[in-house]
This record gives structure tokens, C-alpha cells and sequence, in this order.
């Protein structure tokens, strides 16, 4: 008895280790992946979209952080665009946990707070909204773009420098 226990003590630990590496590698990879297989425990867990607002605001929006702050230029960069696509990043869910972990309401909360300037996943998306709202995607179809995970292709070294001045 006591040995099966053991056995199914040490398969359960194998399990959720992988899953959760294969979470934190998700977060932090900086170059796309190739297609998953489905996760096995997705069957057993329900999987929703995070918190977003489905219209756009009615109210003014929070400032985001003054990039200016910020030490390392990939950040700065961000921030930067972050700053101009408020009202779209208000409209987008955060795929990193942030609405359950700290009650972010939006995509745009990371920025309004310390929270994007550490979390590889918040600047993904952000850097993604910033360039599909530039090609003149509207905030729903962005909002597809980050449910069905198109973040993941986002390079961030490419925002690594800071650019010329103008």
C-alpha cells in the first residue's frame, strides 16, 4: 500500500513539473515556438480568456509609467508604445495570470504599473497590439491575434536598442 502511494506520490510530482515548465517556458521564450502538442491536463482544466473590457473606455485612462524610468531600452521602448495605444491596450487580456494574481483588469494595467517592465509575456503582447493596431487591426481582432497566441512570435530583442533621436 504504502509503496503504491510513493509510485503515485512521485507521478503526480513528474506531471505537474512538466506542466509547469512547460508554462514558465511559454512566458519566457523569446523565439517562436513550433505548435504545441495539446496539453493532457487542458481536458481536466478549464481554460478561459483573462480579464479585458470588450468596449472601449467611456472614462479617461490611468497614465502608463513614464518609460523615462526605466534603465534598459527594451522597457523604455515598450513603454513607450504602450503609452500610444492606451485605449486599445484597455480593449486586450493578459495571458500571464496578472488579472488572478494581482487584479489586473486589462492588458493596460501591466503598464500602469511596475508589472510589464518584468513580465516577458505583458511586453510581447504589448509590442503585438502596438504593431497590429498600426496596420489598422480593430481591438477585436488583436484581442483573436492574443487569444490564439500570435504574442509568442513577437522578438523582443528587436526593441533592444534605443532608437535615433528625432
Amino acid at each position: 500500500m504504502f509503496r503504491r502511494a510513493r509510485i503515485l506520490a512521485v507521478v503526480c510530482g513528474v506531471a505537474l513539473a512538466a506542466f509547469g515548465a512547460s508554462s514558465l517556458h511559454a512566458q519566457n521564450s523569446s523565439t517562436p515556438d513550433s505548435p504545441a502538442a495539446p496539453n493532457p491536463a487542458a481536458k481536466f482544466l478549464k481554460v478561459s480568456v483573462p480579464a479585458y473590457h470588450a468596449e472601449p473606455p467611456k472614462d479617461p485612462l490611468p497614465n502608463t509609467l513614464d518609460p523615462a524610468q526605466f534603465a534598459d531600452a527594451q522597457t523604455r521602448n515598450i513603454f513607450t508604445l504602450a503609452a500610444k495605444v492606451k485605449p486599445v491596450l484597455y480593449q486586450e487580456p493578459c495571458y500571464c495570470g496578472c488579472d488572478k494574481e494581482v487584479g489586473h483588469k486589462s492588458l493596460l494595467d501591466c503598464f500602469t504599473d511596475l508589472h510589464g517592465a518584468h513580465c516577458i509575456l505583458c511586453k510581447k503582447e504589448a509590442v503585438l497590439t502596438y504593431t497590429e493596431s498600426q496596420q489598422g487591426k480593430t481591438a477585436a481582432e488583436i484581442r483573436k491575434e492574443i487569444i490564439d497566441g500570435k504574442w509568442k512570435q513577437v522578438e523582443l530583442s528587436d526593441y533592444d536598442t534605443q532608437p535615433p533621436a528625432k
